[in-house]
């Protein structure tokens, strides 16, 4: 029987945003897995939709995606940031539907403070760079900027050039962004999870855009195991994917 695996990015990102790293996470996987990629309203394939304003409805629109035959095999999902709210509201609306959800650079007010969430000294460069910026490539460079600690310059700036031909091809409205904004901030996670789920926190302990206390605060509240990077960033999908691909095959072979 095949294992279905998947991804989901985070605020105004899209699949493409995983740079390969579905790809990856599927070579190391090796067989009898299978990994897709799922988009939000309002990005990616999706971009001409409106972005809903709360969590619950980003899940909604996820499942509706996905269709009873894939949630029928109780896929594992791999979640960025809000992505990863997205999964703890799934985990605790339809517990029996996911085999498991792995939760990276994720937060919730519950358990963490504004600041740390969005750590606050990066506000002005959000609002000026990219919130309110019309410099695409200049936006895609900042978010990359913020995200990742790991890239060479050369790196950073191909990479920022494959991302500014996204954003042309699949724009985000500002819109959209702030609707997005606005149901991660609002955003409350459940006290506790369902004890069959499967769960692992995931963390960059160098990220600079939400505070790896964060990851810290969910795996005590929840009692979940907590798998760190030392150096990796927010992104940190891109910033350390073979890492990232072997801690998950790892997860899922320990069964918890």
């Amino acid at each position: 029987m095949t294992t279905t695996w998947i991804l989901l990015r985070g605020l105004i990102r899209e699949q493409a945003h995983w740079q390969g790293f579905d790809r990856r996470l599927a070579e190391v996987l090796g067989e009898g897995h299978e990994v897709r990629c799922v988009d939000l309203p309002g990005n990616g394939r999706r971009h001409h939709e409106r972005s809903p304003t709360t969590v619950a409805a980003m899940v909604d629109a996820a499942r509706a995606e996905l269709g009873d035959e894939v949630l029928g095999q109780r896929p594992r999902l791999v979640a960025l940031s809000l992505g990863g709210m997205v999964g703890m509201d799934w985990l605790r609306r339809f517990p029996d539907e996911l085999g498991g959800a792995a939760l990276i650079n994720s937060s919730t007010a519950r358990f963490s403070p504004f600041h740390q969430r969005l750590q606050v000294r990066n506000y002005p460069r959000l609002l000026r760079d990219v919130l309110l910026s019309r410099d695409i490539e200049g936006k895609e460079r900042a978010i990359l900027e913020l995200t990742t600690n790991l890239l060479t310059p050369d790196c950073l700036a191909e990479v920022a050039r494959q991302w500014t031909l996204i954003a042309g091809q699949r724009p985000v409205s500002t819109a959209n962004s702030l609707r997005q904004l606005w149901a991660a901030t609002r955003f409350q996670a459940p006290e506790q999870l369902p004890e069959s789920s499967p769960v692992l926190i995931v963390n960059g302990g160098g990220d600079r855009l939400v505070s790896p206390r964060c990851s810290q605060a969910l795996s005590r509240a929840w009692n979940r195991p907590l798998s760190v990077h030392p150096r990796a960033g927010h992104d940190l999908s891109l910033d350390a994917p073979d890492w990232l691909a072997r801690e998950l095959k790892n997860w899922a072979a320990s069964g918890s």
